[in-house]
């Protein structure tokens, strides 16, 4: 793609040479002269200004010394995601239709344009939009609704009862609708607590690899819209999750635990029952927030008990000034 046309799909100016064709997108370190880069900080001009790239992606405080080739836009980041969809478009993972190897039931529905991949299973009642993508070995459970133009990877399972919006993505191995983990000790023994309800998630939901959304014991289970969970997270039964919140990595989540829109849960969080992470709430990686508490909307905390970063921050200076005056003890 020509600089100039991507600037032009960029609604941006290009300095330079504007017919040079880029092929890909690059790191700083690794682009060559027929690569785009990009440059998010102004702690990275140094290393732009001594990058191969043949194009680059920048602010309007970038100074061009050296005659590079550049577009100038608001925010690179975010430039570089449309980039990135012009110079690596998506393949195809349509395999075209039904598999012969899959088994799909009759009262089954599939949309215009649907793709059954090798060894798929549909149960009773389902209904698959159109133009989605079913990859090889999934499980897709009765009465199961997934939306228009969603992408389930190899080997996901979805138990019955679940729905699913539009343009969801399902990476391999992601697990919803599983039974949620509700026992009632009776006597000597724990007896099972039915787990009856369902799963909701909203349009452009994206769940990582390994990771497991399970049903509510009644009721439901719900992910808002665009909301974006990592690989191996886990969110327990009736939890409530908001339009675009993000969850990393190895993070879980209790039962009926709620949280507001747009919060940032970081990696290895624990969160015990009924807690409530308000709109905007920020959990550092590693918290741990104890049954029933509240982050207020918001507010940054980290730690375990997760606590106001600043009075995380004091406590961690008081601790080394301790062990200071320990050392001098000695």
């Amino acid at each position: 793609m020509l600089v100039k046309d991507l600037a032009a799909s960029l609604g941006a100016s290009w300095e330079g040479d504007g017919s040079r064709d880029l092929k890909k997108v690059a790191s700083l370190e690794e682009a060559g002269p027929a690569d785009l880069s990009f440059v998010s900080h102004i702690r990275f001009h140094s290393q732009a200004e001594a990058s191969d790239a043949g194009c680059l992606l920048v602010g309007d405080t970038y100074p061009n010394h050296s005659g590079q080739t550049l577009i100038r836009v608001s925010d690179p980041r975010a430039a570089v995601v449309v980039a990135i969809a012009h110079l690596h478009p998506p393949k195809s993972t349509k395999a075209g239709g039904v598999h012969p190897s899959a088994v799909v039931s009759p009262t089954a529905k599939l949309g215009p344009g649907v793709s059954i991949g090798p060894h798929v299973t549909i149960g009773d009642g389902s209904e698959i939009g159109e133009d989605s993508v079913i990859g090889p070995g999934c499980s897709v459970g009765d009465h199961v609704r997934i939306g228009a133009r969603s992408v389930l990877h190899a080997g996901v399972t979805i138990y019955h009862d679940v729905a699913i919006g539009k343009g969801a993505i399902l990476h391999s191995g992601c697990v919803i609708g599983a039974d949620g983990f509700g026992f009632v000790l009776t006597a000597d023994a724990y007896e099972k607590f039915p787990q009856v309800g369902r799963v909701e998630l909203g349009d452009r939901v994206e769940i990582g690899a390994n990771s497991c959304v399970d049903r509510a014991a009644l009721g439901v289970t719900s992910i808002g819209e665009g909301t974006k969970l990592d690989n191996m997270v886990h969110i327990g039964h009736n939890c409530r999750i908001g339009k675009h919140v993000v969850i990393a990595a190895q993070t879980g989540l209790s039962g009926g635990v709620v949280v507001g829109d747009y919060a940032i849960i970081g990696g290895q969080v624990g969160v015990g029952d009924k807690a409530r992470i308000e709109s905007r709430a920020i959990v550092g990686s590693g918290a741990g927030i104890l049954t029933s508490k509240i982050v207020r909307a918001g507010q940054p905390v980290w730690g375990t008990p997760a606590r106001p970063l600043k009075d995380h921050l004091e406590q961690l200076a008081e601790l080394s000034r301790l062990s200071k005056r320990k050392k001098k003890r000695e």
